[in-house]
């Protein structure tokens, strides 16, 4: 760190400069038992992976948790099934999470409306019963896959123009 100006320093004081970190002679070798060796394995169930995936639960629970209207869902059921949804649609995009991502999940489930249908209310409340238990990790899958990647690529605004139109036109399963 320099020192302030008004510090006495004499003049043969020699004056510190950048050093390089000392050379690393072995490259580095994946050779952990957790890492994978090649790319990232793809399969039915596994998901998508991306980058800060954590953040949009942060984003859940800080920004949305207020403005959900649930009704008989929990709201932690709400948060744990769309937020697959919200993670898959940053993933396609190659890129961390973004409140849109949350928005275009909590759209096409209608958790965002005020006045939703009774027949997407009746099917959100058998499917996103329990969903926060970590013995549903099936069924969250289920609600994950249940809405398309075409769909996930649209815009938010387009998404709530759809789910206003024909909120069944975003879900393939219902």
């Amino acid at each position: 760190m320099a020192a302030p100006e008004f510090v006495p320093v004499t003049p043969l004081t020699s004056v510190r400069t950048y050093e390089s970190p000392p050379r690393r002679p072995d490259p580095w070798h994946n050779d952990r038992p957790g890492d994978f060796d090649g790319r990232q394995p793809t399969a039915d169930g596994m998901g998508v992976p991306g980058p800060d995936q954590g953040y949009a639960l942060k984003l859940a629970n800080d920004v949305f948790r207020r403005k959900l209207i649930h009704g008989d869902v929990d709201t932690a059921d709400v948060i744990a099934g769309c937020l697959g949804i919200a993670l898959k649609r940053a993933s396609l995009f190659g890129r961390a999470p973004v409140s849109h991502d949350l928005r275009v999940a909590f759209t096409i489930w209608g958790f965002l409306d005020v006045s939703p249908d009774n027949e997407l209310v009746t099917l959100r409340e058998v499917l996103f019963a329990e969903i926060a238990s970590p013995h549903h990790y099936g069924d969250a899958r289920r609600i994950v896959d249940s809405v398309s990647d075409d769909v996930l690529r649209r815009s938010h605004t387009q998404v709530e123009a759809d789910y206003t139109s024909d909120w069944r036109s975003l879900i393939t399963t219902a």
